[in-house]
């Protein structure tokens, strides 16, 4: 792709750009009632059997997902077109995501900027190490790596790491805004938790909100890994780096059915997101119809998306993702023909 194209592109979805207040309101609306019916439906179900909670936590898991969506957006101030009421709703949904807002503002906005570039990584996204890092690695560092990026770990773990854990803290280096906003957001969370715990009892409330957050906290993280990790992907050090080759190639179309593509409030046209941030997610799926060549970028399928647990390590010199196992046998190779 070409300069000029790259820079037609993002022009040609500049129109798209921009909220709607009645489309935002009403989104914001009905998700929220959505997920407190459900949540409500869940508590009484536990008096019916808990694998109808499960099954009922999974709604509610896509809800909460969703929340997270406008959440995102609000960071993006694309959700509303005045930045106070942004700021307003995306602290309120970041309390129910567990995520605080100014925090996680900083960390997605440098993901956005350094996305796919090999000199920049380190905020806002997955741990990912060329071919050439992990071999001149350490031990250790091997080891926590291949923890890392184990599904088990990653999936199994993560949530736990980061929604309860890390996004407690504030980063090294925060201004006092994001200070405050983290502490708020903590102590309403705790508040919350406080006044559950007690209408409902704390067992109950574990079973109910642990099991949706829980599948939630799996549901973000699947999709953050997936939209920047599968065949074909693109990555190039910094000189070599380009915004809209890394949003185009760098970030998938992930074709999810209908359903699915509601609960994740339309975040699997991540190739139209990385493109134009200020898009809206409810406008996302018509600005990548709008362009044919959005269209015709690296497109995965949940049946695809599988596959992409292999990719461990990004080989620099094919331009391609590896596996650990590819390592091994390319070392083997090496050996032979030293030997010989």
């Amino acid at each position: 792709m070409t300069k000029q194209k790259t820079n037609l592109l993002r022009k040609q979805v500049s129109p798209f750009e921009g909220s709607e207040t009645a489309k935002s309101v009403f989104q914001l609306a009905t998700t929220l009632a959505l997920f407190i019916s459900v949540w409500i439906l869940a508590y009484i179900s536990l008096s019916v059997s808990y694998l109808l909670t499960l099954l009922i936590g999974v709604v509610g898991a896509g809800l909460l997902t969703r929340i997270f969506i406008i959440f995102h957006d609000c960071c993006h101030y694309s959700f509303f077109k005045k930045r106070k009421a942004n700021q307003i709703i995306g602290t309120i949904t970041g309390i129910i995501t567990l995520f605080p807002f100014y925090q996680w503002q900083h960390d997605h906005a440098v993901h956005h900027a350094t996305s796919s570039n090999l000199d920049k990584r380190g905020t806002g996204d997955i741990w990912m190490m060329t071919v050439d890092e992990y071999k001149n690695a350490s031990f250790w560092t091997k080891v926590s790596y291949r923890l890392y990026r184990n599904p088990l770990v990653m999936f199994g773990l993560g949530p736990i790491y980061v929604f309860l854990i890390t996004n407690r803290f504030n980063r090294k280096g925060a201004r006092k805004k994001e200070r405050i906003n983290t502490y708020i957001t903590n102590a309403a969370i705790a508040a919350i938790v406080t006044v559950l715990c007690l209408a409902v009892g704390w067992q109950a409330f574990l079973l109910v909100h642990g099991t949706i957050f829980y599948i939630a906290g799996i549901m973000g993280i699947w999709l953050f890994y997936v939209q920047h990790t599968f065949e074909d992907s693109y990555f190039e050090e910094n000189k070599e780096w380009d915004f809209v080759l890394a949003a185009v190639e760098g970030s998938s179309f992930y074709k999810l059915p209908k359903i699915l593509q509601w609960f994740t409030g339309n975040i699997g046209f991540h190739h139209v997101h990385h493109l134009a941030p200020r898009v809206p997610n409810y406008k996302l799926e018509e600005a990548h119809r709008s362009n044919e060549s959005l269209q015709h970028v690296p497109t995965i399928t949940l049946g695809t998306s599988i596959s992409s647990l292999k990719f461990k390590l990004w080989d620099e010199t094919n331009k391609k993702f590896v596996r650990f196992k590819d390592l091994k046998a390319a070392s083997k190779v090496e050996n032979m023909t030293v030997s010989d």
